[in-house]
């Protein structure tokens, strides 16, 4: 009998993309960067036609795109805007995006006699009442789409204080949702540790790296689709201290830190750089992109 043969076990490949803002179009389309995927606002490309949309178009034809929405108001209880879910259905459809996602807040709410529009990302209570409500509104986006969606999880300035003592932890709430619905999860990185730096000022957190390290230890591995990484900064003033994400910098160690535990956890997830504000040369977020894929690799590796 011949000697069997070794098994070499590939690591798993993991996709790097980059938010692809304005100020980078030119560059993008003329250097051709070597990316995955790259991931644009949604509401940034509603409409029939016009300079945007033929830009995204040009991308498109280079890359995977993914769509991610700030507007869906996913969690509000007077429902989803009809134009706003046409509008997305709509562009879904022109581009064929490889992933789509919103995030579990809300902003629209009745005000004088009408339904209005925060234009913000406002925090859920983690009810049941709430959850029954998110996932009405997910199952009918993924419906109308046709498409598994990926919900957010939100950094949040307040917490509501619900009356119910059934209330659950943000971590189980949106595994219920994944579970409820069969949307995927977007895991945020920053995200997590952003509410956990607030909670420590807070007296609330003692340790925010063990506090976000448990919260993903909690999350359901096979719901979660993707992760973003992205920069945060602390603003004080005469109210008080804060820890903002503005996605105006470079990663910092601590979620580089925490990207590591995300993957040992949850493999080859695709990994998003996001940076929206002080938004600075090109090169920079592939740079960024590149140190993800180096840590992906190595963690990747030791677990193959």
């Amino acid at each position: 009998m011949p000697p069997l043969a070794a098994v070499v076990c590939e690591p798993a490949k993991i996709e790097v993309g980059i938010g692809w803002r304005h100020p980078h179009y030119a560059a993008l389309l003329q250097e051709r960067p070597d990316l995955d995927f790259l991931e644009v606002h949604s509401e940034n490309f509603f409409g029939a036609g016009g300079a945007a949309l033929e830009v995204l178009e040009r991308g498109r034809s280079s890359y995977p795109v993914s769509l991610h929405g700030v507007g869906l108001s996913l969690g509000s209880a007077v429902g989803l805007d009809p134009w706003h879910l046409d509008q997305l259905a709509a562009l879904v459809q022109r581009v064929d995006p490889v992933r789509v996602s919103d995030h579990a807040s809300f902003a629209r709410g009745h005000f004088a006699g009408g339904a209005v529009h925060a234009a913000d990302l406002l925090p859920l209570p983690f009810t049941p009442e709430a959850l029954n409500v998110l996932c009405t509104n997910v199952q009918r986006v993924q419906d109308r789409l046709q498409r598994r969606f990926m919900v957010e999880n939100l950094s949040a300035y307040l917490q509501w204080k619900p009356a119910q003592e059934d209330a659950l932890p943000e971590f189980e709430f949106l595994n219920a949702l994944a579970r409820r619905t069969g949307c995927s999860l977007l895991v945020d990185v920053n995200n997590i540790y952003v509410n956990a730096l607030n909670a420590q000022m807070a007296g609330l957190c003692a340790d925010p790296l063990a506090a976000c390290r448990e919260w993903l230890n909690q999350i359901a591995p096979e719901a979660v689709a993707e992760l973003h990484l992205a920069g945060h900064c602390r603003v004080s003033d005469g109210h008080g201290d804060i820890v903002i994400d503005d996605h105006g910098s470079r990663v910092c160690a601590e979620v580089w830190e925490l990207y590591r535990h995300a993957l040992s956890r949850f493999g080859a997830v695709p990994t998003l750089i996001e940076w929206d504000t002080d938004i600075p040369l090109l090169n920079t977020l592939l740079e960024e992109a590149a140190h993800a894929r180096n840590i992906a690799e190595q963690v990747l590796e030791l677990a193959a």
